[in-house]
C-alpha cells in the first residue's frame, strides 16, 4: 500500500488528534447499549409511538446536512438506514457548545460510527426521524467511503468495480445494501437445508479437512506438510469417504457442509475454495435421492424467496417438483446425433474429433464421455433436470446399475446449464471398489492429474460391511447463485480468492527531480495523489498546474508558484 496519505486521510487523522485533545476517546471500550434498530423504528413507530420516546441506536454516518444550529444525518445500522436530527441546544443544553460546534460539525465524517439517544418523531415532510439528545463517538473512520448517491429509491454512482468490491468486501457491504441482502439470502439457503435435514432425523457431523489421501472426487488437490508428524497432507477435495465410514459405523443419515479445496481453474462458477453439502442415507438408492432432492430444493426456493418460480439471468426457473429425468447417453444422442452407447475409447475419440472437441492421451472412456456431455449437452438444461445412468468408467464410487450392464446408478442435477448436484447409489462392494480404484491408478499413470488415489483404509471399512446407501453432494455456492440471481460465484462468496493486490511503489524525490521538477514541489504532487511517476505522466498538465496553487495554500507552504510553461515542461 502507498505510504502517502490522501488529503482526506490527512484531514481525518487531524480530526482524530483533535478529538483526543478534547478528551474524547475515538475508540471507546465500554459496551454501548442499544434498544432499537433502524428497521424497527421505520416499520413500527407509526403504530406504536409510545415505545419510541426514549431510544438508543448505533450505526455509521452515511450522509450529512449541516445547517447552522440544526443538522440532519443518515445513520446506517445492520438493518438499514434512518434519519437523525441534531439541534445544537438539545445536544449541548449548557453554555458550552463545543460538542456540536466543533465535534459534530467539524470533527465527524461520513463513515464514522456513532451512538445516538433521543426520541422518534415525524418531520414536516412526513419522514420518520430520531431527535438526538445525546451522541457518542464509537469509531472514527480514517478512510473515506466511496460516495454513492440515491434519490427517489434509485441509486446513482454505485460502486460496481469487481476488483474493488471483491477485494474490499467490507466496503462493498457498507455502500451497496443489495450486496448485504444477497448474503442474507445465502444464509437462508443453508438454514433451510439444515432445517429440512434435521426434521428428517439426519445428524450433522464434521470430518477432517486435512487428509492423508485426497479422496471422494476427481480433482487436483492442494498439498501441505504436517511438521510434527513429518508427513504430507492434502486439503480435502471432498468429504465423501469419511461420511461413508460413518455409515459403516452405524449412523443411518449423516450430513456435512464441507469446505472443499481444489487446485484448479477459476471462473464465474469455480473458486478454489467452495462449500458442498454432502449427505448419506442408509438403505436408500439414487431414485429415492432424486425424490428427496426435489423436495429439498423446492423448500429452499420457497423459504429463501417465497416462491418456486425464480428469475435467474434471462431465464425463469421453476424449482417445483418433479424434475425431468434423462440418461446421459440419451442426452448425448439428442444434442449431437451420436449414439455412444457401448462405444470403446477409440470410437469416442473419433466422435470427439467429429464434434471438434480436443482430447489427449490421458483421457479414458469416462473422461471422453464427460467432455462430450459438457461441451454439447450440459448448457441446454435450464430447468432442473436429472441426468442419469452414467458409464462405470466415469463413476468409481458408484454401484453398478441393477438392470443396465456397463452403467452405474448415478445422477447429476443440471440447472441453468450447470451441474448443481451429484448423487449415487453408493458402491458398497469392497472387491469391486478396489478394482475401480486400481483403474483410476492406471489413469493417473497415463497423466490424468484428476484421477483418484487408492484409499486402502476406506476399502478396509467396506470390508466390515456398509449397508446399501444413497449419497449426494450439492454445490452450495452454485445453488446460492440461483437463489439470489447472481451470475458469478464471486458474488455469493464473502471473500473470493484473488491474485495478490498490486501495490504501486511510491516514486522517490530523485525520480521527480529527474524530470526537472523542483524537490520542494514533490510533497505537493504526492498530496495531490500523484505518488508515482506513472500516475504523474498520466495526469492532465493543465489540471496539475491549476491544482498546485490550491494545494500550496491548503498545506500553507511558502513556495513561489512555477509558471504554466514550467509545469508543462515537467511533462516533456
Amino acid at each position: 500500500m502507498s505510504t502517502v496519505l490522501s488529503e482526506q486521510e490527512i484531514q481525518r487523522r487531524q480530526a482524530l488528534t483533535a478529538l483526543m485533545d478534547l478528551g474524547i476517546d475515538p475508540y471507546p471500550a465500554e459496551e454501548y447499549h442499544i434498544n432499537a434498530t433502524s428497521a424497527d423504528i421505520l416499520e413500527n413507530y407509526e403504530n406504536n409511538q409510545e415505545n419510541y420516546k426514549q431510544i438508543q441506536l448505533a450505526g455509521r454516518i452515511m450522509s450529512r446536512r449541516v445547517m447552522g444550529n440544526a443538522s440532519f444525518i443518515e445513520l446506517q445500522d445492520a438493518s438499514g438506514r434512518v434519519q437523525a436530527y441534531f439541534k445544537r441546544d438539545d445536544v449541548c443544553p449548557g453554555e458550552d457548545k463545543t460538542l456540536y460546534n466543533t465535534v459534530f460539525k467539524k470533527l465527524l465524517d461520513i463513515g464514522d460510527i456513532i451512538g445516538v439517544s433521543g426520541y422518534v418523531f415525524t418531520t414536516q415532510t412526513g419522514s420518520i426521524c430520531i431527535h438526538v439528545e445525546k451522541f457518542t463517538i464509537l469509531a472514527k473512520s480514517l478512510r473515506p467511503l466511496p460516495v454513492v448517491k440515491s434519490a427517489d429509491g434509485k441509486t446513482f454512482d454505485a460502486v460496481t468495480d469487481p476488483e474493488f468490491r471483491y477485494r474490499q468486501r467490507y466496503v462493498d457491504l457498507v455502500v451497496n445494501p443489495d450486496v448485504k441482502e444477497t448474503f442474507v439470502k445465502v444464509s437462508k439457503v443453508k438454514t433451510s437445508i439444515r432445517d429440512f435435514l434435521n426434521e428428517q432425523g439426519a445428524l450433522e457431523v464434521d470430518t477432517p479437512v486435512l487428509q492423508s489421501i485426497p479422496g471422494g472426487a476427481a480433482a487436483r488437490p492442494f498439498m501441505t506438510h504436517h511438521n510434527a508428524l513429518d508427513i504430507p497432507l492434502y486439503l480435502r477435495i471432498a468429504n465423501e469417504l469419511y461420511l461413508k465410514r460413518l455409515i459403516v459405523g452405524g449412523f443411518d443419515w449423516v450430513y456435512e457442509f464441507s469446505r472443499n479445496f481444489r487446485n484448479e481453474g477459476m471462473d464465474r462458477t469455480h473458486n478454489p475454495e467452495f462449500t458442498v453439502l454432502e449427505f448419506y442415507v442408509a438403505y436408500k438408492d439414487y431414485i429415492w435421492m432424486m425424490e428427496t432432492t426435489e423436495k429439498l430444493l423446492e423448500r429452499v426456493a420457497l423459504e429463501t424467496n417465497g416462491k418456486t418460480l425464480l428469475k435467474v439471468g434471462d431465464n425463469e426457473i421453476n424449482f417445483q417438483a418433479p424434475y425431468k429425468r434423462i440418461s446421459i447417453y440419451d442426452s448425448i444422442k439428442e444434442y449431437t446425433g451420436f449414439d455412444v452407447t457401448g462405444m470403446d475409447e477409440n470410437g469416442l475419440r473419433e466422435v470427439c474429433k467429429q464434434l471438434g472437441i480436443p482430447t489427449n492421451e490421458s483421457m479414458g472412456k469416462g473422461k471422453l464421455i464427460d467432455e462430450i456431455f459438457g461441451e454439447k449437452c450440459e448448457g441446454n438444461y435450464i430447468q432442473p433436470t436429472f441426468i442419469t445412468d452414467y458409464p462405470k468408467e466415469m463413476s468409481p464410487l458408484t454401484k453398478k446399475h441393477r438392470n443396465k450392464a456397463g452403467l452405474v446408478e448415478r445422477f447429476e442435477l443440471m440447472i441453468n446449464g450447470k451441474e448443481v448436484a451429484n448423487a449415487y447409489s453408493e458402491l458398497n462392494d469392497p472387491i469391486d471398489q478396489l478394482e475401480r480404484f486400481e483403474e483410476q491408478l492406471s489413469l493417473m499413470e497415463r497423466g490424468d492429474d484428476e484421477a483418484m488415489f487408492i484409499d486402502y483404509d476406506f476399502v478396509r471399512s467396506l470390508e466390515y460391511g456398509m449397508p446399501p446407501t444413497a449419497g449426494i453432494g450439492i454445490g452450495i455456492d452454485r445453488l446460492a447463485m440461483l437463489m439470489t440471481n447472481q451470475a458469478s460465484i464471486q458474488d455469493v462468496l464473502f471473500f473470493p480468492q484473488m491474485r495478490p493486490e498490486k501495490v504501486a511503489k511510491v516514486s522517490t524525490t530523485e525520480d521527480y527531480t529527474a524530470l526537472g521538477i523542483p524537490a520542494e514541489w514533490v510533497p505537493v504532487l504526492q498530496k495531490m495523489g500523484l505518488t508515482t511517476i506513472a500516475l504523474f505522466k498520466e495526469a492532465n498538465p493543465n489540471k496539475v498546474f491549476n491544482d498546485l496553487g490550491g494545494m500550496r495554500k491548503k498545506m500553507k507552504l511558502d513556495l513561489t508558484m512555477p509558471s504554466k510553461d514550467e509545469v508543462l515542461a515537467w511533462f516533456n
